[in-house]
């Protein structure tokens, strides 16, 4: 293993082994406090342009398991660990963590002291940095990390072509792409006929499809580079036909109704995210990875469900005419809690 370095943009360098594949990268630099599920963080589109730092110590000690994978593509820009298993022991194992990497060409770093990391980010809020071979940096590479930004996530790892996923359920619903994972696949067709559909699909074809609801999946990168999908979503509120958004999802329902977007210091990333349901009192855990968030203040003609235990921010909507949920959470995540899959019930009963 090489030796290589994690450059932030404020100029502080971490040196480290690159044990992925050996290349310089720029992204965001941002944190993932779950304690398990890092194969599906690696294939989960959410991750487009981002590095992510593991804030437990040891990734690789199950391998790679094929089927526990959230999507073909790998969109993550690099893995940053203290620790990686070079012989990992599962009975499902299929291969090695290192050699997933390398063949699906992410850098990643191990020896890295990933609780510093974590603290500044926490103190700092999420910043660029580069994976770098060369530990001695120019002013002008440094204005190149602070310069970077994620663009086009959503036109990058949405599907191109249509899907369907029909069997003998009452209710069929149309999935706007915006990035799915496979665990929402899974979870949307134990209830119903399922047709995924690009993220730039027009309004109107999607109501040519008769559909009993509409869902706006999850995906990467800001919210408001995707005002022609806005638009799109603010043609099919006012048809009339029960929605669901998750995530992105929840985002991109919010601007369509003119409720403004903040960026947050840094993400609620993880499947440890507290969130209370001011309809019950009841607290759930979550899985989320999202960096942005709907500001509160922007909210009108609708109730906010759901909210952040940690910082307070805004973590689900209900719309006036109820039809239309939203949530910023995971419903579906395998590796983590799934106890507010009973959304979904309450969004067919609309139907």
């Amino acid at each position: 293993m090489s030796k290589a370095y994690l450059i932030l943009e404020n100029g502080q360098v971490f040196e480290g082994e690159s044990f992925g594949y050996e290349k310089e990268v720029i992204a965001e630099l941002v944190f993932s406090s779950s304690m398990t599920g890092y194969i599906e963080l690696l294939t989960d589109p959410g991750y487009y342009g981002q590095m992510v730092v593991s804030t437990f110590p040891l990734s690789g000690n199950i391998g790679v398991i094929r089927e526990d994978q959230e999507f073909d593509e790998v969109y993550i820009s690099a893995y940053i660990v203290r620790e990686y298993c070079e012989v990992p022991s599962n009975f499902r194992c299929e291969g090695d963590l290192r050699s997933f990497l390398i063949k699906n060409k992410v850098a990643a770093l191990a020896g890295i002291d990933t609780r510093a990391i974590v603290k500044l980010i926490r103190d700092n809020g999420a910043m660029n940095a580069k994976i770098s071979f060369n530990k001695e940096i120019s002013e002008k590479e440094l204005e190149e990390i602070r310069n970077y930004k994620v663009k086009d996530a959503v036109s990058v790892v949405s599907k191109r072509e249509e899907k369907r996923y029909i069997s003998d359920k009452e209710k069929t619903v149309v999935l706007y792409d915006m990035g799915e994972r496979k665990s929402v696949i899974d979870m949307l067709t134990e209830r119903f006929n399922v047709i995924s559909v690009p993220y730039d699909s027009t309004a109107e074809y999607v109501l040519s499809l008769n559909p009993d609801g509409i869902i706006i999946s999850d995906g990467p990168g800001d919210p408001r580079e995707n005002s022609a999908a806005v638009e799109e979503i603010r043609k099919l509120i006012k048809a009339d036909v029960p929605m669901f958004g998750l995530a992105l999802g929840h985002q991109l329902i919010a601007l369509a109704n003119g409720f403004e977007i903040g960026k947050l210091k840094y993400g609620h990333i993880g499947s440890n995210q507290p969130v209370k349901d001011n309809a019950s009192g009841r607290v759930y855990i979550t899985a989320q990875n999202h960096g942005y968030f709907v500001t509160t203040d922007s909210v009108k003609d609708a109730s906010i469900r759901f909210v952040n235990v940690n910082d307070g921010t805004c973590e689900g909507l209900v719309y006036d005419d109820g039809k239309v949920i939203t949530v910023q959470f995971s419903i579906d995540f395998n590796e983590g809690p799934q106890n507010t899959s009973f959304l979904l019930d309450e969004f067919k009963d609309k139907m």
